[in-house]
């Protein structure tokens, strides 16, 4: 049996990158930053690790649409490395987490700016919704904005 899977809880690192292929699927792609914390001969240590994170479909126009760097989210997906050759010949590498599930993190704390805004701001927007990704098209009915 052979698993591969991926969970990342960070911090957008980029803006998400929107595009549409030929055939008119959406595709955004971003990098994610996850901070790590450990102890080398009794001293605190951090190191952050970069990822590329490419997601399709509807949760690309979700994640085009919602997220913006700083903003924190968890993505569940698979790991997939892909290879091309670029213009001037060189074979080039990359490793990508391809997401099939999205969960956006908390609002910025930030006080709404004015008295229009506080009325909108309520507890059920605050909620942190998941979205899954299916087979199927999403319906926008479903998704909890």
């Amino acid at each position: 049996m052979n698993l591969n899977k991926v969970f990342l809880l960070g911090r957008v690192a980029t803006n998400p990158e929107s595009r549409s292929t030929p055939t008119g699927q959406n595709v955004c792609s971003f990098r994610l930053v996850t901070n790590r914390i450990f102890t080398v001969n009794g001293q605190k240590q951090e190191r952050a690790d970069f990822h590329n994170v490419v997601l399709w479909r509807r949760l690309a126009e979700i994640a085009s649409q919602y997220l913006t760097k700083g903003a924190l989210v968890l993505i569940e997906g698979r790991v997939e490395n892909r290879s091309w050759q670029d213009a001037a010949g060189n074979k080039k590498f990359r490793t990508e987490v391809v997401g099939e599930r999205m969960q956006l993190g908390p609002k910025s704390s930030q006080a709404p700016a004015s008295s229009k805004e506080k009325e909108e701001a309520s507890p059920s927007q605050e909620e942190i919704p998941i979205i899954e990704e299916a087979e199927d098209e999403i319906d926008v009915k479903n998704i909890p904005f």
